[in-house]
């Protein structure tokens, strides 16, 4: 199966077997802080730059009726982001995780996308586009 936006991947959390959990951090751009001139000029000119995550949260698969909704709810805890990182944590015995067990690792994940390491998570554009993102 081959997802290109959130709403596939939002599709692909409904078919699994166990009930799913996603983690979300929204995250923005911004120029590099400790950045070279060509850096920030070229994070003036829409390239390059630093992804900041500033707001996570956990929710049920289930509780996402849709990107665009996700995207509305966002707006009442950020203004703007530029980045959105996802995870999953399955369910057992179909019992979806909840909040208190999704906390570790949300923290884990806010953590590492601070340090760059971002491999391991989808990345969704403002407009619900699974994007590539690479270090450089």
């Amino acid at each position: 199966m081959t997802i290109r936006t959130f709403g596939e991947l939002l599709d692909a959390a409904h078919a699994q077997a166990e009930p799913q959990r996603l983690l979300l951090v929204f995250a923005v751009a911004e120029a590099p802080r400790d950045g070279t001139g060509e850096e920030k000029a070229a994070f003036a000119r829409g390239e390059g730059g630093a992804l900041t995550p500033v707001v996570c949260v956990d929710k049920l698969a289930a509780d996402i009726a849709s990107f665009a909704a996700l995207k509305e709810e966002s707006r009442a805890a950020i203004s703007r982001w530029d980045i959105l990182f996802v995870a999953a944590l399955d369910g057992r015995a179909g019992i979806a995780p909840n909040s208190d067990e999704a906390a570790g690792p949300l923290k884990m994940m806010f953590e590492s996308i601070k340090v760059g390491r971002i491999a391991d998570f989808v990345t969704v554009d403002s407009d619900g586009e699974l994007v590539r993102l690479s270090r450089g």
